[in-house]
């Protein structure tokens, strides 16, 4: 009998199949098969904090085909994702399938290419329960902290809001750069330049740096005046001419951080489209002649670790690509944070031979697009330093210095593979070559350009540098950033404004409340030495419910004085206001949310009751035109009549209205006859946007049906035959009559 091998997606057994032959099948559990229940909090606290997990809604057929073969298989091999949330799903598939512990072994691959899928079945292991308890002691704490808050953010704030762990510190993060903005007061600083030629005969510009060796900034206006006048007929001289060697060392491959802060910078991708694509280039792409192919590492990992096959094939296509001089003498390596899990590598592509251009066209535009950066920056990792020279001029004017400093490019190096001008995230670009200059050399002024500047605020965090600030402070884990950054803009706590990110009004209000009840909590500090509990008990050196036990007591303490707190009176939301006018009343409209969306209405509500329909961008969205329909009048008036589109579809309407409030839906006929009255079959829907069929001529005919009437008539009892929606059987109207047949 063949072994099994089960895998979380799809793709990924796709690939693996062609690896492994004929003595294995492949399946897909499609992600976790066992959680926590939604409706219930799903954790007996006074238990010891016992979890009770229950199977997800939908994967019953999943787990019954996953069991019947597995009760066939002479061995399963449990092959999800190498990390703690994978090692829990295979921990949980143990369970849901009941296997015999003999039967079990884990494989664990750090790519998808043919090598490592087989060296990882020939070399399986077990079960890790350590990262297995790391991923239970996070959904468990987790659970807590959103069920036991989230009604609490129900009853003071607005009902549907939820609080976490990991996504309230996050919006927290959000909101006090917005707080900085706001409190910034621009001060007030000058910039002095000088054009100047020397014997060369080619103009430079340097900048005004103070008086003599002593830095000197200028705050006013008057300060500047007062340097000019000084400058005023002065001769300028080269004072100093200084040339030295600079070496920039290549940046280490991708973690899973710096993936997203790039592709975001450099491709524009938001951290779930990169992390969606990543994973698709990870299980595999089909390429053309050669099959299923896992191009990238594992994309979820904060190591820099770089295997030395892996190193060794860089080293050799470098020296083919670029040149035996590109290759260093020795390999580097990049020292990873004490913090990071090195179980895996750095994110890097698993087969040089597959450049980005070779396989072009097997790949979506995203995926070459992502699988480019990642090549190009894993190669440049391996290479040499870049060699610059660099050249600084001090010039002399009136006992006063101006700077200027150029630097050439003597060696590209790394530079050849991966850009480095385009990492300067400031935009400032080093000026390049110089003209001859050389010590005591008289140059000629030709302009002198004061500048008035002001200090600028922080800027907002893009999701990139939000992603860096969440690393940085030690706020969740490689693969929470993405859905972490993607929760709170979807629960409306955060919102895009162009490429930033800007916290609503309804994410100040809520992070202000969790702040005063829940400090300690979403609090930086305590959020990252989580992380590092987190991190012990999935090394083994900490037990899962004490960290656990630790939490909920102070924070049970902190519960019940919010609770205490629960008759105060409710906080409201200011409203968001819009740059739209009110054409009614002239107020400012504000957002609003209903059934349907996000709309503009008006702040007078209910004086005035105008409203505004919004697209997707927030703009107003233009109103379908009314056409007038030839040959109709209204029914009441007498008057003309207009076709209208409304939620619904469209409809008839009088042109007096809403004076005459003479409407009527505009129907799609059936093709068949009234059962009942003979007149025409219409497709309509309920006051709850529910498809039925009914009678034209209602409400004389109350004829009305969810499935359609035919022609045909039932040869038991002679009534009326319908089809039905899903399968198309035909089936008597009579309900005392129980004939049915095949639609033809």
């Amino acid at each position: 009998m063949a072994n099994l091998v089960i895998v979380e997606s799809p793709s990924k057994a796709n690939t693996i199949k062609g690896y492994l032959g004929q003595g294995y099948k492949v399946m897909a559990s499609k992600g976790h098969v066992r959680d926590l229940p939604k409706s219930t909090l799903g954790v007996d606290i006074d238990a010891g904090f016992e979890p009770n997990y229950i199977t997800i809604r939908g994967k019953g057929d999943v787990i019954s085909a996953l069991k019947k073969e597995a009760k066939k298989a002479d061995l399963v091999f449990l092959a999800t994702d190498p990390d703690r949330e994978g090692e829990a799903i295979s921990w949980h598939l143990v369970s849901a399938l009941e296997l015999p512990k003999e039967k079990v072994r884990r494989a664990a691959f750090h790519e998808l290419t043919k090598s490592a899928v087989k060296s990882a079945i020939k070399n399986p292991g077990e079960i890790d329960l350590s990262l297995v308890n790391s991923q239970q002691a996070r959904r468990i704490l987790d659970r807590i902290l959103g069920y036991k808050i989230s009604p609490l953010l129900w009853k003071k704030v607005k009902s549907g809001l939820s609080a976490g762990r990991v996504q309230s510190v996050t919006t927290r993060l959000v909101v006090d750069r917005e707080k900085e903005i706001r409190d910034f007061v621009a001060e007030e600083y000058w910039t002095l330049e000088a054009t100047l030629c020397g014997d060369a005969n080619k103009d430079f510009t340097a900048r005004f740096f103070g008086r003599g060796k002593e830095k000197m900034e200028l705050a006013s206006k008057e300060e500047t005046d007062r340097v000019l006048a000084d400058l005023a007929g002065a001769a300028f001289k080269v004072a100093d001419v200084k040339k030295t060697k600079k070496v920039r060392h290549p940046a280490p491959p991708f973690t899973t951080s710096q993936l997203q802060q790039e592709a975001f910078r450099r491709l524009s991708f938001q951290s779930q489209r990169t992390m969606r694509v990543a994973q698709e280039l990870y299980e595999g792409v089909q390429i053309k002649g050669r099959g299923g192919h896992g191009l990238i590492t594992y994309m979820r990992t904060d190591s820099l670790r770089v295997s030395a096959d892996a190193q060794a094939a860089a080293r050799a296509y470098i020296a083919e690509r670029y040149g035996a001089e590109f290759v260093p003498e020795k390999a580097p390596f990049y020292k990873t944070k004490s913090s990071a899990q090195d179980a895996h590598e750095a994110i890097r592509p698993t087969d040089l031979t597959l450049t980005p251009d070779s396989i072009k066209a097997s790949l979506t535009p995203e995926q070459y697009r992502l699988y480019k950066l990642i090549f190009d920056r894993f190669v440049a990792s391996q290479m040499e330093n870049a060699q610059i020279d660099v050249t600084s001029v001090d010039i002399d004017a009136a006992g006063y210095t101006f700077r200027v400093s150029g630097e050439v490019v003597r060696f590209r190096g790394f530079l050849s593979a991966y850009a480095a001008e385009e990492d300067d995230e400031s935009g400032e670009k080093a000026q390049g070559k110089l003209p001859p200059i050389s010590k005591g050399e008289a140059l000629t002024l030709k302009e002198l350009s004061p500048t008035q500047n002001f200090t600028q605020p922080p800027a907002r965090y893009t999701e990139g540098t939000l992603v860096r600030a969440m690393e940085e402070m030690g706020i969740g884990r490689p693969s929470t950033f993405a859905p972490t950054i993607a929760t709170i803009i979807s629960r409306g706590y955060v919102s895009r404004v162009g490429k930033f990110l800007a916290p609503s009004a309804l994410g100040e209000v809520t992070n202000e409340w969790m702040v005063r009840c829940f400090a300690p909590i979403i609090d930086y500090k305590f959020t990252a030495d989580m992380e590092e509990s987190l991190d012990k008990i999935a090394e083994g050196n900490e037990d899962y419910k004490r960290v656990l036990r630790d939490f909920y007591d102070p924070f049970a303490a902190l519960l019940a004085q919010a609770e205490a707190q629960e008759r105060q009176e409710k906080i409201a939301a200011p409203p968001v206001e819009l740059d739209i006018i009110c054409d009614k009343c002239g107020a400012t409209m504000v957002l609003k949310h209903g059934r349907f969306g996000a709309f503009a209405a008006c702040p007078n509500y209910p004086e005035c009751k105008n409203t505004l329909p919004l697209d997707k961008s927030g703009k107003v969205a233009p109103r379908p035109e009314a056409k007038k329909v030839d040959g109709m009048t209204c029914e009441i008036c007498g008057k003309e009549v207009l076709l209208k589109r409304g939620r619904y579809g469209e409809f008839y309407a009088c042109v007096d209205y809403p004076t005459c409030k003479f409407t009527k839906p505009v129907f799609t006929e059936a093709g068949v006859p009234c059962p009942k009255c003979g007149g025409k079959v219409v497709y309509k829907r309920s006051p709850r946007h529910r498809a039925f069929y009914g009678c034209e001529n209602y409400p004389k005919c109350d004829f009305s049906s969810w499935d359609l009437p035919t022609d045909k008539k039932c040869p038991a009892c002679g009534d009326v035959l319908l089809k039905r929606k899903r399968g198309g059987e035909l089936y008597c109207r009579n309900k005392d009559c129980k004939h049915t047949e095949e639609s033809k």
